[in-house]
């Protein structure tokens, strides 16, 4: 059996360029169940560290509309930090006034929001 390195390294240069980039774009950017199994993770595990039912889990991966605090709580489960980013044409601006302190919505409340 051969090993990654030996096969990639038999990849012609410029093919590798275009396969690195794509990878890297992906990287970048994925739904909230990708990410999680990128960070090799199972729903029950994200919903322990959120303290909610791996059900509540499921639906948070398939909304598409959620509240800053139950994404925030997500990607702390993962072991990360959310940040909120604006970008405007003249350049971007980290915001700031959505922090732990203040409240924004419990799960429960975006639940009851959603139905």
């Amino acid at each position: 059996m051969k090993k990654w390195n030996e096969l990639r390294d038999k990849i012609p240069a410029d093919r590798r360029q275009i396969t690195d980039a794509r990878v890297a774009a992906a990287l970048k950017e994925m739904p909230l169940h990708r990410l999680r199994e990128a960070r090799r993770l199972t729903q029950k595990q994200i919903a322990e560290a959120m303290r909610i039912d791996q059900s509540r889990v499921s639906k948070i991966e398939r909304r598409t509309d959620v509240y800053v605090s139950t994404l925030r709580n997500f990607v702390s489960a993962l072991g990360g930090e959310l940040e909120l980013v604006a970008r405007f044409p003249d350049g971007r601006v980290r915001i700031s006034s959505l922090s732990d302190e203040q409240h924004v919505g419990t799960v429960e409340e975006e639940e009851r929001r959603l139905q």
